[in-house]
């Protein structure tokens, strides 16, 4: 699932290519992409885009003309890049092509989503606030206004473990399943320890971790080329995903914890004082 990193990349990238261009056709290819109808989709047909922005995991297209395309790639939803888009119009059914945006200059970026459940999402709204997962974001991490002190206050209180809460978007905006696993063990702390029993020093680490942890992955990212994105991200982790290979801190096995629909990593040494977290929905560090 793409995530904050990715996201702030992709939307560099569109910025660098997008902005300042017409769009002469959108093209849905699965109708169920489209979550609005009002304005139409032609609406944005003839319109000059003139700023890319991210809100959390979401990429914000905004016209001259007023309306916005905005989009939330969900777990296996993608941006692909042409240059120059292929020539007629796309089949229904064929693939996982979502929805195709064409430019005025033969360019393009097609929407891809792999896999049965279709959770892609595109909005054609006159203000990004419109659309229900943009309002109730919660802060952006990297904002220069999150200090230390506001992530405080948005854990006092929490009752919730700290992998649940870092990826609650209405708590803090951008961070999913992959950039949780890796902000807790540079924080070295265990995904089920409760948000508010950090001590003001814990927090600290916590906050230094969230910071340095997304930096660092924007970074990484920065100027890559959309279709870059995936395999940077994967290289870049250092837990997610890496269960049974060694921690590259301290040697030890990275281990897992499955869910329904999600796992999680984490390594024993570095996070829970050697204990293994038990294997099940609930799973609560074993004594």
């Amino acid at each position: 699932m793409p995530e904050l990193p990715e996201v702030e990349a992709l939307k560099d990238f569109l910025t660098e290519n997008l902005v300042g261009h017409e769009v002469v056709r959108v093209l849905p290819v699965a109708i169920s992409v489209l979550k609005t109808y009002d304005p139409p989709v032609t609406a944005l047909e003839g319109q000059e885009i003139t700023a890319v922005r991210r809100y959390g995991k979401f990429l914000d297209l905004a016209t001259g003309g007023g309306p916005h395309l905005v989009t939330h790639l969900a777990r296996a939803g993608w941006l692909q890049w042409k240059d120059p888009l292929p020539d007629g119009p796309p089949r229904p059914g064929k693939g996982p092509l979502a929805l195709r945006v064409a430019l005025e200059n033969g360019a393009g970026f097609d929407l891809t989503e792999a896999g049965t459940q279709k959770r892609l999402a595109v909005y054609v709204v006159r203000d990004p606030q419109e659309v229900p997962g943009v309002a109730r974001l919660g802060p952006d991490p990297l904002a220069d206004t999150f200090d230390e002190d506001r992530f405080a206050a948005l854990l006092a209180g929490e009752r919730r473990q700290l992998k649940g809460a870092l990826r609650d978007q209405s708590l803090i905006a951008g961070v999913g399943n992959a950039y949780s696993d890796e902000i807790l063990h540079a924080a070295k702390m265990s995904p089920f320890k409760l948000a508010a029993s950090l001590t003001p020093e814990e927090t600290r680490r916590l906050y230094g971790a969230l910071r340095t942890t997304l930096t660092e992955a924007v970074e990484r990212s920065r100027g890559l080329a959309a279709g870059r994105l995936k395999a940077e991200k994967k290289s870049g982790l250092r837990v997610h995903g890496r269960t049974g290979e060694p921690c590259p801190v301290c040697g030890d096995t990275v281990r897992e914890v499955s869910f329904s629909d999600s796992s999680l990593q984490y390594c024993p040494t570095c996070q829970t004082g050697g204990k293994p977290l038990a294997d099940r929905r609930l799973s609560r560090l074993l004594k």
